[in-house]
């Protein structure tokens, strides 16, 4: 199959990507023409966003990070469909994202106020006795900052290095989406991420539910259909993208060598020059007037 084909085979079959998931209400991402979104198009997280390999790679260590916090892994694993249908939170998770980043502001502060609402109904108590809630603001700031970490690294190390100004670009554009979910306090750059990083690590803790979390993305179809067959790739990835001394208080081995890296810089590259004509970040390109290659070149 010579270059041409495979790409376009490879466009196919990434079609859905951004697509709203079965039960949630799609956005129109193409319109009102030149409505602003809560980032610009010229924005570090535009770029970020429209790779589906970072995506992939950078929700699961967001998660890790997520699930190593005792209050928020309660939260998630207690209150949310992640055990029985982890192919749809995941989906609904990613569509969330590609909401909160590409669609136009209205939309987003409508689908953010729902999210909201719905954390405000979560409470609990964890196994070691610790109460939770999922709008205590100290939660909401670490979900944020993994969140953000997690897709800021894995496109930095598997896509295209970021300089420290574009990294600190991309926390600081998060900002107002972060205060409309309610975590006025998330890092808005890299280096008061890494001081979040260093204050929470006293309050991370291993848990079996980190394995069970890692043992059912491997076995879910979860990566886009082209990116299925090396998706135990990209999950050791995303462990190797976990802070080394967080990996090591939770017990995750990576065996990840330098050819499994470069094999998914291959993927993340190519998959940062494929332009996806229907998916959401060139929708929000042609809604504001841009050509969907914009963010491709």
């Amino acid at each position: 199959m010579n270059n041409c084909s495979g790409r376009s085979g490879l466009m196919m079959r990434l079609k859905d990507f951004g697509a709203a998931p079965p039960g949630v209400r799609a956005v129109d991402f193409s319109a009102p023409a030149g409505a602003a979104a809560l980032t610009a198009p010229d924005s570090v997280t535009w770029r970020v966003f429209k790779n589906p390999v970072a995506l992939f790679i950078g929700g699961v260590t967001a998660v890790l990070l997520e699930l190593a916090e005792p209050r928020v892994r309660t939260g998630v694993w207690d209150h949310t469909t992640f055990r029985t249908d982890p192919i749809g939170r995941m989906r609904r998770t990613g569509y969330a994202a590609m909401v909160t980043v590409y669609a136009p502001r209205a939309a987003a502060e409508g689908m953010i106020a729902g999210v909201s609402r719905a954390h405000a109904r979560v409470a609990g108590v964890t196994r070691e006795g610790l109460a939770y809630r999922a709008d205590d603001p100290e939660l909401l700031d670490w979900v944020q900052a993994t969140a953000a970490f997690g897709f800021l690294n894995a496109y930095h190390r598997f896509v295209r290095p970021l300089s420290l100004v574009e990294r600190d670009r991309f926390y600081a554009e998060g900002a107002p989406a972060a205060a409309l979910y309610g975590a006025t306090g998330a890092p808005t750059s890299e280096a008061a991420c890494e001081a979040l990083l260093a204050r929470m690590k006293g309050k991370l803790a291993r848990s079996d539910i980190i394995f069970e979390f890692l043992d059912i993305v491997r076995r879910a179809p979860i990566a886009p259909a082209p990116l299925r067959g090396v998706q135990h790739l990209l999950i050791k990835a995303a462990i190797d993208c976990v802070p080394k001394d967080v990996r090591a208080l939770l017990g995750l081995e990576t065996r990840f060598s330098a050819l499994d890296a470069a094999l998914v810089r291959l993927l993340g590259a190519a998959a940062d020059r494929i332009v996806l004509n229907d998916a959401p970040p060139a929708r929000a390109c042609v809604r504001m007037g841009l050509t969907a290659s914009y963010l491709y070149r």
